[in-house]
């Protein structure tokens, strides 16, 4: 962040996704500054606005940092402009769907380290890593790759381009997420097993 008028938007974006969030941490500093910095590099200007069609997010990892983006961006899973890739990785993706550029960042490992001998005053680490987040340049932050995303249809926004009925448990499963196997269109659930048991079957 360089000038006065960045730093301002900064802070206010920063008040805001803590007021989602719940609590100020460097989580939420982290992904304040990689959703502006993704923003800016593919070219939205107004995301939760104008721009608000015109872009996806892919997020790695499912912590604080996740939430600053969403409220940064505006991008919500049930918007389905942001997709969770569970990687593990303090990354995310932005692509503009009007130019299909797509820039991955990902946060330096070792900008931990960076905070620790910039802010040595400081005994708490979590403090030391906010207010070093805050304050050191995109480039030690983060790594950016520009990147290629193929987007297949049923992961864009909008209405549902397919619905069929599993034919083992019976619920209905949307947007190409159905599995053909053995002759019989199944949810994932069904064909893999799932994250839940049925008790009572």
């Amino acid at each position: 962040m360089k000038t006065l008028l960045e730093k301002e938007e900064f802070e206010r974006l920063l008040a805001e996704s803590v007021k989602t969030h719940g609590h100020l941490c460097p989580g939420q500093v982290l992904g304040v500054r990689l959703a502006m910095l993704g923003l800016k590099l593919i070219g939205i200007q107004d995301p939760k606005g104008a721009d608000r069609k015109k872009f996806l997010v892919y997020v790695e990892i499912d912590r604080c940092a996740t939430d600053a983006i969403q409220s940064v961006t505006g991008c919500t899973l049930g918007k389905r402009s942001l997709k969770f890739v569970d990687y593990g990785i303090m990354a995310a993706t932005f692509v503009n769907l009007e130019t299909n550029r797509a820039f991955r960042i990902v946060a330096r490992e070792e900008a931990r380290k960076l905070a620790d001998g910039l802010f040595p005053e400081i005994d708490d680490r979590y403090r030391r890593q906010l207010e070093a987040y805050k304050a050191l340049s995109d480039d030690d932050l983060f790594q950016v790759e520009e990147v290629k995303v193929d987007i297949n249809d049923f992961d864009l926004p909008g209405r549902p381009r397919r619905r069929v009925r599993c034919q083992v448990c019976g619920n209905w499963v949307q947007d190409g997420r159905d599995i053909q196997q053995a002759g019989q269109i199944l949810c994932r659930a069904c064909a893999f097993g799932g994250y839940f048991r049925r008790l009572n079957s």
